[in-house]
């Protein structure tokens, strides 16, 4: 699996919500924060505004997206001007909830999305993202993103049947849209340090793809070097500068990011589980298991919250007043 694949498959909980209001005249809505979420809006019609609470304020035009990667609370409105409005919660709609505003004349358009993530692991990339990220329109260099988004309001605008397939797998496409538009092919198009400058690096780049693409691998610091085209040291101090981890430990936590969501969404054996991400045996992977996580893997299964999206309630849609 390629890294960027990684950042919900592996981490997600439950299933995504979405949200499409539409509405016209004043309005404005408080989305309130939640720790474990990472929220997009999206502005399909008309103009807003977003305000945190710290005061910073961002301009949504049609096509503009604003991420919210740690769930940070904030102020959507047609204007600053607006009194605030009625607190939005798309939490208690987890997992798995579709509202939809179908008015047809309705001057703004906007597609609130959220996933709720695992608490007990923050995957590197959404680390490094900063409470806010605008991103602003351009079709002609982002048409995959622009057409996503475009069949998604589609979908959540009507009721044809197969929505509840459709749905989440274009909330899916959207948000790696978004993720290729953050990062750029390269590393001078990154807008972030960190992890996510590591990915778009020509040499710690491949490493870590390598790494998220064979985690069992018993991998050497010699051989990532190899892949990223530089001697073992040189290697070895590119990737702690820019990852913040020792290539091998960054490999070891990653393993063990990956078990817990085996054992959270299967009912795989732990020998099998720690075949899966490189131990040769139950007893060292059990060992570093509890030293990460703080709890045995038997003990961290009875308390995983189900992370499988078959067994996730299936989407509702329900009428969002304008």
């Amino acid at each position: 699996m390629d890294v960027l694949s990684d950042v919900m498959t592996v981490l997600r909980t439950g299933r995504p919500f979405a949200a499409r209001f539409a509405k016209s005249g004043p309005w404005s809505d408080h989305r309130i924060g939640r720790p474990n979420g990472f929220g997009v809006q999206l502005m399909v019609r008309g103009t807003a505004v977003a305000v945190t609470e710290g005061g910073e304020t961002f301009k949504l035009g049609p096509g503009d997206a604003l991420l919210v990667p740690h769930g940070a609370p904030h102020l959507v409105a047609d204007s600053p001007d607006t009194p605030p409005g009625p607190r939005c919660e798309p939490g208690h709609a987890f997992p798995g909830a579709v509202l939809r505003s179908d008015d047809p004349d309705a001057t703004h358009v906007i597609i609130c999305l959220a996933y709720e993530l695992a608490p007990n692991r923050t995957h590197p990339l959404i680390g490094t993202l900063p409470d806010f990220v605008h991103l602003p329109a351009d079709p002609e260099a982002r048409p995959g993103l622009a057409n996503a988004v475009a069949m998604l309001d589609g979908e959540l605008a009507s009721e044809q049947r197969g929505g509840d397939t459709l749905v989440p797998a274009l909330l899916d496409a959207v948000l790696m849209y978004l993720l290729r538009a953050l990062l750029g092919p390269r590393t001078a198009e990154c807008r972030f340090a960190g992890w996510a400058r590591a990915l778009a690096d020509k040499a710690v780049g491949p490493a870590l793809e390598a790494i998220h693409a064979d985690p069992a691998r018993q991998w050497t610091v010699a051989a990532l070097g190899g892949v990223a085209g530089l001697s073992r040291s040189a290697f070895s101090r590119r990737f702690t500068e820019m990852v913040g981890q020792p290539p091998l430990a960054y490999l070891t936590s990653w393993r063990l990011t990956v078990a817990a969501r085996l054992l959270a969404d299967t009912e795989a054996p732990l020998a099998s589980i720690a075949r899966q991400v490189g131990y040769g045996s139950e007893f060292a992977f059990a060992a570093a298991f509890k030293r990460d996580f703080g709890t045995p893997p038997g003990q961290f299964r009875k308390h995983a919250p189900a992370c499988d999206p078959a067994a996730a309630e299936p989407f509702r849609r329900e009428p969002v007043a304008a």
